[in-house]
């Protein structure tokens, strides 16, 4: 039976192996495309769907509040873009001969009214305000330590300062899941709330 911890483990590892082989393609100068760059979108794709399933997790821990499922709802919405996001770079590596040619096919995508904010500025930014808030929620009923959102927050920005720093959001954010990875921690069955962490 899957552990109910282990996509607090695996979305974490995702997200930083999609930042090491981020960093690997780009040694030449140029990311993409290419092996390495199908490889690291592949693996952020897969990382993705152990988000959902963390997000949902936190979701019933906090209760299923309304503003646990404002965070959750949040999360999901911008997992969504930031998946449709990922989708376009992989349609990009695999129709472009080279960087050129996927900058062309990018410009042309987000030319599109509404597809810049919805998947590139604003959408998924949603995801990482999801996250947070999930995280808070946690940290108040004492499920997660109480710099774990500091810690969140970090990874969050982090990358803003530089994608290279990528790696280390996501080591920070598996510091921060630490505490749901003991055994016990995570309920082993998801399907009814437990006690509202805060009322609402």
């Amino acid at each position: 039976m899957r552990s109910p911890a282990l996509p607090f483990l695996l979305a974490p590892l995702c997200l930083g192996l999609y930042g090491v082989i981020r960093i690997l393609d780009g040694l030449d100068g140029s990311r993409g495309p290419g092996l390495a760059w199908t490889a690291g979108h592949l693996v952020f794709l897969v990382g993705l769907g152990f988000f959902a399933l963390a997000f949902r997790t936190m979701w019933t821990m906090a209760g299923r509040t309304g503003l646990a499922t404002a965070g959750f709802v949040a999360g999901i919405a911008g997992e969504l873009a930031v998946g449709v996001q990922f989708g376009i770079d992989l349609v990009a590596g695999f129709r472009s001969a080279d960087r050129g040619g996927m900058d062309a096919f990018f410009a042309r995508i987000q030319d599109v009214p509404g597809v810049d904010a919805a998947f590139y500025s604003y959408g998924p930014l949603l995801f990482f305000a999801g996250q947070l808030a999930l995280v808070t929620l946690l940290a108040v009923g004492r499920r997660v330590k109480p710099w774990a959102p500091v810690l969140v927050l970090a990874e969050v920005v982090l990358p803003l300062l530089d994608k290279n720093f990528i790696p280390l959001g996501a080591a920070l954010l598996l510091v921060a899941f630490a505490p749901l990875l003991r055994r016990g921690a995570v309920p082993r069955s998801t399907s009814d709330p437990v006690a509202p962490l805060i009322g609402g």
